[in-house]
């Protein structure tokens, strides 16, 4: 017996109640293809927002401390760049996060950080702009997961 000669054989009221609940099962595979998956993404990214605005009310907290300290703080260092960033990376334990180092130019440094945790690299960028007058010139920074981050920039330290 194939569907037509079911529903054929259905009295008027259960053929009208088979129409109302195909009609209401359509609707909602609808929502369920439609609507469903715009409202998850809308969803998602309100939360990368609501994230990604707390992170800034933090940076702005934490600048005027990383700010204030002086630029001629590294003055005192005789360490080349390429060997102080490397030494205060592994003091930070961001050791082997740290990838392809090398000079941009007189005083600048490019280096990448790979998988390394976020507030581990804002305090290590601090205490080089605090101790030694080590400045951000750029920086790209990718979230990879909660907290962890990959970080291309550019260091410099004014020539003195």
């Amino acid at each position: 017996m194939n569907f037509r000669a079911w529903f054929d054989n259905l009295a008027e009221r259960e053929r009208k109640m088979v129409y109302v609940a195909g009609g209401l099962a359509g609707v909602a595979l609808l929502y369920l293809v439609l609507v469903l998956p715009f409202q998850t993404a809308t969803h998602r990214l309100s939360q990368r927002l609501e994230k990604k605005q707390v992170d800034l009310a933090w940076m702005r907290q934490v600048a005027p401390q990383v700010g204030s300290a002086s630029a001629s703080a590294g003055q005192n260092s005789n360490e080349s760049l390429v060997v102080l960033v490397d030494r205060t990376a592994r003091e930070a334990g961001l050791g082997n996060s740290l990838r392809d180092q090398s000079p941009d130019r007189e005083n600048s440094l490019r280096l990448r950080l790979e998988s390394v945790q976020f507030d581990a690299m804002v305090t290590w960028l601090a205490t080089l702009q605090s101790q030694y007058g080590v400045s951000i010139e750029a920086a790209i920074i990718d979230g990879t997961g909660p907290g962890i981050v990959n970080a291309s920039m550019t260091l410099g330290r004014p020539t003195g």
